[in-house]
């Protein structure tokens, strides 16, 4: 039975809410990335965020657990193997990723990095694991001199490679990185990642020209589900990039989260029945991998401004839920991902207040957006359709 005609997942990318049981087996003990950011401002004011339950989630200065919350509230562990966005995603979406994705902390060995050498006709500079901004920085004037480009990764399974749009042609980047991508799915690596900078020494930028080339998922997810059984799915952001294309109507790509909510809106008046999956990229891409807790947490605040507009913007039989698909602490050491708990936050015309608990996996919600469109159920997840409806 179809209780939803649209429903929308708003992911904060990297907004965990600490709490993750396993926290410290990924080197993430004390990691609450929305808590430590509103001590370390001394107190976020996001009064729409309150309203709908955040402060009941975890200790998030400024923003108090209000006595009747206009939604659903909790928060989902990870229950899949590793902390990065496209495990985290696909497990919202009913696929849970058990052999965690490759990682390489030493750098590529030469069974990568010659084949890619090869099929870029260029040479590679770096191949270590850095930040995108330093190693940007340190290796760019060499980069721009000789041509070769910058190889990268993280903590994250992530085969990156930089390059000044000035030296390497965007289509020539992307060319590469599909070529890469090739190499990366016999090395069960999660994504490559065109990472494209203008700019001169002292003053490099990255661009939103990036694109994400992610290995495939192995089995149906919840977007398949929809778009199989006739609604729409239209992924705003790096959604498309996430799952390889796979289970898409339409992809819309966002330079930001300013014009991803832009086009979230717009997508929204344009969808007649399905799912709208969004990524907001900046609290992840700018803030967190960039330790900016001032700057992640004027966007948190930005994000609340908007919720009223969208909230308007439902129609009484839809359903929106804010999410994240891993933490990103700023305040902690280093730059890469946290493993922790994400929010759950589930509102809309169609949706009563609840208290959800902490669900044990991701794919809960993903199972839910399922039964509540009428479509297939997903291989793992568990329904809380019946605590948001009436």
């Amino acid at each position: 039975m179809t209780r939803f005609r649209r429903a929308v997942v708003l992911v904060a990318d990297g907004a965990g809410c600490g709490g993750a049981p396993d926290a410290d087996a990924y080197g993430d003990a004390g990691a609450d990335t929305l808590g430590n950011i509103a001590r370390a401002v001394g107190g976020l004011t996001l009064p729409n965020f309150a309203a709908l339950g955040l402060g009941h989630l975890t200790d998030v200065a400024g923003v108090p657990a209000v006595a009747a919350p206009r939604g659903a509230f909790g928060t989902m562990q990870e229950a899949s193997a590793g902390k990065d966005t496209i495990t985290g995603h696909w497990e919202m979406a009913g696929l849970l990723t058990t052999v965690a994705l490759a990682t390489f902390p030493r750098g590529f060995p030469p069974e990568i990095t010659e084949p890619l050498r090869a099929a870029a006709g260029r040479g590679l500079l770096g191949n270590k694991t850095a930040s995108g901004t330093a190693i940007i920085d340190e290796l760019g004037p060499q980069h721009m001199a000789t041509g070769d480009l910058i190889l990268y990764t993280s903590a994250d399974s992530v085969l990156q490679i930089a390059a000044h749009e000035e030296v390497v042609s965007l289509p020539e980047l992307y060319r590469i990185c599909e070529a890469a991508r090739g190499i990366a799915d016999v090395n069960n690596i999660g994504r490559v990642i065109a990472r494209p900078f203008v700019g001169r020494p002292g003053a490099f930028r990255r661009t939103y020209n990036r694109r994400d080339f992610s290995l495939v998922p192995p089995q149906p997810t919840l977007l398949d589900r929809i778009r199989d059984a006739g609604p729409a799915v239209v992924g705003v952001g790096k959604i498309s990039d996430i799952f390889a294309g796979r289970g898409l109507s339409q992809s819309l790509h966002s330079e930001g989260n300013a014009d991803g909510m832009r086009l979230t809106l717009e997508a929204l008046a344009a969808l007649d029945r399905g799912l709208l999956f969004v990524n907001f990229v900046d609290f992840d891409m700018l803030y967190g991998h960039r330790n900016d807790v001032p700057g992640f947490a004027r966007a948190l605040v930005a994000l609340d401004g908007w919720l009223p507009a969208f909230a308007a913007a439902l129609g009484p039989d839809d359903v929106a839920f804010i999410t994240a698909d891993h933490g990103n602490d700023p305040t902690t050491p280093g730059t890469d991902h946290t493993r922790e708990r994400v929010p759950l936050l589930a509102f809309g015309p169609a949706v009563r207040p609840a208290a959800l608990g902490v669900r044990p996996t991701f794919a809960d919600l993903g199972q839910t957006i399922a039964a509540g469109l009428g479509v297939p159920p997903l291989a793992h997840g568990t329904s809380f359709l019946d605590v948001i409806t009436p």
